[in-house]
């Protein structure tokens, strides 16, 4: 009876948290991550637990045929999800048709040829193998696609193994006593529903939870960039900075200033659908060009900075002519211009400083040396211009 309980209360569970998925879903336009399909798993094991309250005593029933394809369906439509979640597009309908018409077939041939204990051990084996690649699955995903999770992905391993471990003891307990250990009143079958509750409470939470944190680390990330280069904004430069000189062995950073010449007759010539393709273009060649720890900014307009980190002056200039020469080879095609747009760009480069507080005083001698190359010509690089003191008067007998 209390087995029953638990049961019945877990289907309500499965079934609630199935419609605030669903719910999630719809509000989350364009990139849903998943959650509709999470839905979905907890319908599927919901529907399964369901059909085993109705079903009774084990048994060969056409329910108990369904509540197993189910049990068996909706583990694959969580793991379905978690790859949605984790941005890797998938099927989901067509994989889960196959398995359910295969894994009814293969239910009648186990039945009719080894009975009622082989079909109920096929289920435990199976789901004890399919938790098996969940979990090691989760641990590889703290050092690849959810590196940004390791602790969340750890939890959720150890929770998945207890699922494992529990249909490997059950796998065990049908091969040695048959039956018998899928009782509902059994220790075993208690301990295992009531396990399924945990989990039936405490993951589905966990989920949300993952969402928000997806969601805020979006708008984050939406602070910190420009949304038509994707490269940082004036904020996410100076949080990088800041980032930089915190570590004890930082080494003084150096300030490229990047100015597209003549971009306001690219605009007035072009229209400005392709000056922003040309922005685009300018950003993919620094992203490019530069290297991995260098910070890419688009500071506004035409204009953009790169901050060299764990540089020298010699190889702050080097950059600025790699990016210069790449700049200027580089043509612009359009679909809609009968000919590419070719541009290039002035750069002003500062001295070194070392801490983000110095980034203002920095940006100023790097805009100074920029406009030097403007007047000079454009489509040049200059350094800050340092100016010697005068000497000091010599007293005179």
């Amino acid at each position: 009876m209390v087995a029953t309980v638990i049961l019945s209360m877990l289907c309500v569970h499965l079934f609630c948290f199935s419609v605030m998925f669903l719910l999630i879903s719809t509000r989350l336009h364009g990139k849903r991550m998943g959650m509709g399909i999470f839905a979905l798993g907890n319908l599927l094991l919901g529907c399964a637990y369901m059909l085993q309250l109705v079903d009774g005593p084990s048994g060969w029933s056409l329910s108990s045929v369904v509540n197993h394809t189910l049990t068996l369906c909706a583990p694959v439509a969580y793991a379905l999800g978690a790859m949605r979640f984790f941005n890797r597009p998938t099927p989901v309908w067509t994989p889960l048709l196959a398995l359910a018409i295969l894994y009814t077939g293969a239910q009648v041939l186990v039945e009719w040829t080894l009975g009622s204990e082989a079909r109920h051990a096929l289920l435990a084996g199976a789901c004890a193998l399919l938790f098996l690649l969940m979990t090691v699955a989760a641990l590889l995903g703290t050092h690849t696609f959810a590196r940004d999770l390791p602790v969340e992905m750890s939890v959720f391993a150890i929770l998945i193994g207890g699922i494992c471990a529990l249909n490997l003891a059950k796998l065990v307990m049908i091969l040695t006593g048959g039956l018998a250990a899928l009782d509902m009143n059994s220790s075993f079958q208690m301990a295992f529903y009531i396990y399924m509750s945990f989990l039936g409470t405490v993951l589905p939470p966990a989920a949300v939870w993952l969402v928000l944190r997806r969601l805020t680390d979006a708008l984050h990330d939406l602070a910190i960039h420009d949304p038509l280069t994707h490269l940082l904004n004036r904020r996410g430069m100076v949080s990088g900075l800041e980032t930089h000189f915190r570590s004890r062995t930082a080494q003084p950073a150096y300030l490229l200033i990047v100015d597209i010449d003549h971009f306001k007759r690219i605009n007035d010539t072009h229209g400005h659908k392709v000056g922003d393709l040309v922005l685009g273009r300018v950003a993919d060649i620094i992203q490019a060009t530069a290297r991995l720890s260098d910070l890419k900014c688009r500071l506004g307009g035409e204009e953009f900075v790169i901050v060299c980190l764990e540089s020298d002056g010699l190889g702050a200039m080097h950059l600025a002519e790699r990016l210069r020469l790449a700049i200027e080879q580089t043509d612009l095609a359009s679909p809609a211009l009968h000919q590419p747009v070719r541009c290039t760009v002035t750069i002003g480069v500062s001295d070194a400083f070392t801490s983000s507080h110095a980034f203002d005083l920095a940006l100023q001698q790097a805009d100074a040396a920029l406009y030097r190359g403007k007047d000079a010509g454009r489509n040049r690089i200059e350094q800050v211009l340092h100016i010697k003191p005068p000497a000091p008067a010599t007293a005179t007998a």
